[in-house]
């Protein structure tokens, strides 16, 4: 594989990791001085998280002698499920994501044995399919005006009803559901499969292409809320099917600030808006851009400078090697110790704690099976083959 290969790619999980972060103690987003930098990860963070996900899932696969077991598959999943929904038992005042991936890792096994081109084909569709079946399955389930964005704890599972509850949620209803977030994980694959990370010009233009997919995704939701006219009708939509949100500064995002996971099903004019956690199309688009364009600057940068570059990309590639443990640690952190604390300073904290420890654990025990993170030698440990 060589020392450099993956250093790009683990620091851009690193750089998501640290987004997330940004997202859950940071202050608000405002685009305003170092506030810019809150709103570059609000939304973005989470889906390029994912997106690098399917992207390793591809790399995996493609260096393997074959696909895993079921079994393996399914105890992978299985603590992943399991951690998520302890976690978010936990209140940690954030939207736990690791229950949802456990669901993404399971669908996606039937995609990973399809040939490049078709799978690619099947990503692209997905990024329209999924966020307009959303919409369109909204008023079947209740869900027309709200009502979305939650996720699933264990009580669920003490009835029938609550566990299907918790599989809506999961699958069509929750913070972050298969039905829109899906397709960020099929768009990783892809990418895994189509760039090389050992050519330069490969990553060239996965990192052309990923700045033009955004350009275009975000673009278009600009061109057609704005010169386009759809935001009034947007609006209009607004105050008749939302009327508590018409006296907000602006009504759109404070609708979409109670709707993570999907857009209402009141108006088509929804799908055109490229808002953070809107799972439209354009957002899809946009934030899929985001994270090819940042997979390809930073392998460049581990490929073409050498050891300088490494160095320098060395602390955030610590914490994308360790993504699952630092995620865990911070949500615990936040549940039973820093409960509602946030702010510049919080934010600081745990970013520098967080790329420490990283920088530590792996220095004292590099050449062990541990050196990747507690976390993640225990879920290879206890899975099949």
């Amino acid at each position: 594989m060589g020392p450099n290969r993956l250093t790009g790619l683990d620091a851009a999980r690193g750089m998501a990791v640290l987004g997330m972060f940004a997202v859950h103690v940071g202050p608000p987003p405002t685009p305003e001085g170092p506030g810019w930098l809150l709103v570059a990860a609000d939304g973005r963070a989470p889906a390029v998280f994912t997106l690098i996900a399917g992207f390793s899932l591809a790399l995996a696969r493609a260096r393997s002698a074959g696909p895993p077991p079921l079994r393996a598959t399914l105890t992978r999943c299985a603590i992943l499920a399991a951690l998520g929904l302890c976690l978010a038992a936990l209140s940690p005042g954030i939207l736990v994501i690791l229950a949802f991936y456990a669901v993404y890792f399971l669908a996606a096994e039937p995609f990973t044995r399809l040939r490049t081109r078709t799978l690619t084909a099947v990503a692209g569709a997905s990024v329209v399919l999924g966020p307009v079946l959303s919409y369109l399955l909204g008023p079947a389930l209740g869900l027309r005006t709200g009502g979305r964005g939650a996720t699933p704890v264990p009580a669920d599972l003490a009835s029938w009803a609550g566990a299907g509850g918790m599989l809506r949620e999961l699958l069509l209803s929750g913070a972050y559901p298969l039905l829109t977030y899906f397709p960020y994980i099929l768009a990783g694959m892809a990418l895994g499969r189509l760039a090389d990370l050992r050519s330069r010009r490969s990553l060239r233009l996965l990192t052309g292409y990923g700045a033009a997919a955004a350009v275009a995704g975000y673009g278009a939701s600009w061109l057609a809320l704005g010169p386009g006219g759809r935001r009034g009708p947007l609006l209009e939509a607004v105050a008749r099917e939302h009327p508590w949100a018409a006296a907000e500064p602006d009504p759109v995002a404070a609708v979409l600030a109670e709707q993570f996971g999907a857009v209402p099903s009141t108006s088509w004019d929804w799908l055109l808006v490229a808002g953070p956690y809107s799972q439209t199309p354009l957002e899809t688009l946009g934030n899929s851009g985001v994270g090819a364009a940042l997979i390809g600057l930073l392998a460049l940068a581990a490929h073409g400078a050498g050891r300088a570059a490494t160095r320098l990309l060395r602390p955030l590639a610590a914490v994308g090697a360790m993504a699952l443990t630092v995620y865990v640690a911070h949500a615990l952190a936040l549940a039973v110790f820093l409960r509602g604390w946030s702010g510049w300073g919080v934010l600081a904290a745990f970013s520098g704690v967080a790329v420490i420890a990283c920088l530590a654990w792996g220095h004292f025990l590099r050449g062990t099976e541990l050196r990747r993170g507690p976390l993640e030698w225990a879920l290879r440990a206890v899975t099949p083959a």
